[in-house]
């Protein structure tokens, strides 16, 4: 199950609807689609991880500490990390980096020999065992995700009936395999999630599930939850209802592959080539992902658009980093995930039982949000209003795309962090980027805990039994797993700030063009142009706004801290 659609609404752009994983690649690795930019090699358009939560402008704020750097003049503004010395003729050990990230941010990075006995000592009995399920493994199921993804929670099949196109979304049945309170969900209850550094991929189960019996790989019966509903001809989606099912995966096809194809800057994948049934399956799955994003579009979805930087990882060393960018396929799943969220949100909301919802509150900080736009000659009104934002991201998409990535990481900073809530039908919260009131996380329960409370929850639902959580557990839960999801983004910037530190270490007091990211009581943050990694400006930048291109000076680094800092550089 792939991630790190951070455009939109996955869990690190803080909406947590996506499901792109972030990997680290290692040498000779790509994506088809991301740019490569290597040590001295310039990118197109590098993009930020700036940490900013409000303002544009700041002045940079007073810090104590000593820096370890040949520019005396700054010592004084650098950062105070307790951390290990850097000294840049060492090698640096990026996956220990990571592991002290997880137990610095209250992650148990390792598995017990317990658990990996009780993971290990289990088969496929279980779904042997399910004779009365109703079978679906003839359908043209497929999956679509990064090169290198083992651990698959969702694949897709969908048919022309009359106007209408009919969308199954399989979920893999984690909880057929993990059940509430035995040792495995304990410790699955802990993390709340899988983790992805780049360097190192920390599951939330051991292997001998999440890649295997608890995924959908190519050519093995896996038990699913099948999620249904119709795309309309408008482009609007009708739920129908969510069973538990016996499903086969007949295709695992990649993004960037499908996604060239798709927009005609690739050769047809292998995997599709030859055989039609299978081409027209996935044309049919673009046709309906359009329509639904377009309906999506009109309701006041908003379509923002941060990009990602990877680094290319060989022997510890960080060789280079490409910017990886949007394409038709992980729209293909983006929109199908959604749907099928909102058909088990809504079954689950219809029941009276107690549920979570995943929401993003309307932004309290809608008056900068105004502000921002005035600045670019869009007038807002004054009360939040999801559709007048999503007309102004798309005229700024269309006129300035190349800021526009900087520009939606701003406005996802002033609409505030996805959040998990006990729903309450008397006063729904709902999801403001979306523009929906009925929204919950379910499609991957393989690597997000509070999907698989939900698919416990649907499954008690649909077997008319008793349910597995009761209100008070719910709360606790959801907050455990806001704050944890939260706590993975600090250690996945984390270790992007170390891979950066790392690629930089040769080119202290070197200048560079840069553009200012983001702005917070922290300080103020610019990424370079060549290569894409950001870091905070120490000197004086008052007078600096986002979305300002500069020139810096890189006076300070310390990939065990996590820290980049620039100065800016005399004009």
């Amino acid at each position: 199950m792939g991630r790190g659609r951070h455009s939109r609404h996955g869990r690190n752009s803080k909406h947590g609807s996506s499901r792109h994983k972030s990997r680290g690649h290692s040498q000779g690795q790509r994506s088809a689609q991301g740019k490569n930019y290597p040590q001295g090699q310039r990118s197109a358009q590098g993009k930020n991880y700036s940490q900013g939560k409000r303002r544009e402008n700041y002045s940079r704020s007073p810090a104590g500490g000593k820096a370890r750097s040949n520019y005396s003049k700054y010592r004084g503004q650098s950062r105070r990390y307790p951390q290990k010395t850097y000294n840049p003729d060492e090698p640096v050990d990026l996956k220990q980096i990571a592991r002290n990230a997880m137990q610095k941010y209250g992650f148990t990075p390792d598995f017990t020999p317990e658990i990996m006995k009780k993971a290990n000592n289990l088969d496929g009995r279980i779904v042997e065992a399910q004779k009365n399920i109703e079978n679906l493994t003839h359908l043209l199921w497929s999956s679509i995700d990064n090169i290198d993804t083992e651990d698959l929670d969702q694949i897709e099949y969908c048919e022309k009936r009359n106007e209408n196109i009919h969308i199954k979304v399989g979920i893999a049945d984690v909880d057929a395999y993990v059940k509430k309170d035995s040792l495995l969900d304990r410790h699955a209850q802990k993390n709340t999630t899988s983790v992805y550094t780049g360097v190192q991929i920390y599951p939330m189960f051991p292997d001998n599930l999440s890649k295997n019996l608890t995924s959908l790989p190519v050519h093995k019966d896996r038990l699913a939850i099948v999620a249904e509903f119709d795309v309309l001809p408008g482009g609007k989606g009708k739920a129908w209802k969510s069973i538990s099912r016996l499903v086969k995966n007949k295709a695992k096809l990649v993004y960037e592959q499908v996604g060239a194809w798709l927009e005609a800057k690739g050769p047809i994948p292998k995997q599709i080539e030859g055989n039609k049934e299978l081409e027209s399956q996935i044309l049919l799955q673009h046709e309906a992902s359009i329509k639904l994003g377009k309906f999506r579009a009109k309701e006041g979805a908003l379509e923002l658009q941060t990009m990602q930087t990877r680094a290319i990882v060989k022997n510890q060393k960080v060789l280079g980093l490409y910017v990886v960018e949007d394409d038709p396929a992980k729209r293909i799943i983006e929109n199908f995930m959604i749907g099928a969220n909102g058909v088990i949100s809504q079954m689950l909301e219809k029941s009276n039982r107690p549920t979570l919802q995943r929401v993003v509150k309307k932004p309290k900080y809608w008056r900068e949000i105004v502000e921002l736009a005035n600045k670019r000659k869009f007038r807002l009104p004054k009360l939040p209003d999801a559709i007048a934002l999503s007309k102004f991201l798309d005229k700024e998409r269309v006129e300035n795309p190349q800021t526009f990535p900087d520009l939606s990481l701003a406005i996802i900073k002033l609409l505030g962090p996805g959040e998990y809530v006990l729903y309450d039908k008397r006063n729904p919260i709902g999801h403001f980027c979306m523009a929906v009131t009925s929204y919950t996380h379910s499609t991957a329960p393989n690597r997000r805990y509070p999907d698989l409370i939900i698919q416990r929850l649907i499954k008690s639902l649909l077997e008319g039994s008793k349910s597995p959580y009761g209100r008070e557990e719910l709360k606790f839960l959801a907050n455990r797993c806001t704050e944890l999801e939260h706590s993975a983004n600090r250690v996945e910037r984390f270790v992007t700030k170390a891979e950066g530190a790392v690629l930089l270490s040769k080119h202290l007091g070197e200048t560079f063009d840069a553009i200012i990211t983001g702005a917070s009581t922290k300080g103020v943050y610019a990424r370079l142009e060549q290569p894409p990694v950001e870091g905070k400006i120490v000197s004086d930048a008052s007078r600096i706004k986002i979305g300002q291109k500069v020139r810096v000076k890189l006076v300070n680094l310390n990939p065990y801290s996590g820290y980049i800092d620039f100065a800016l550089a005399e004009s």
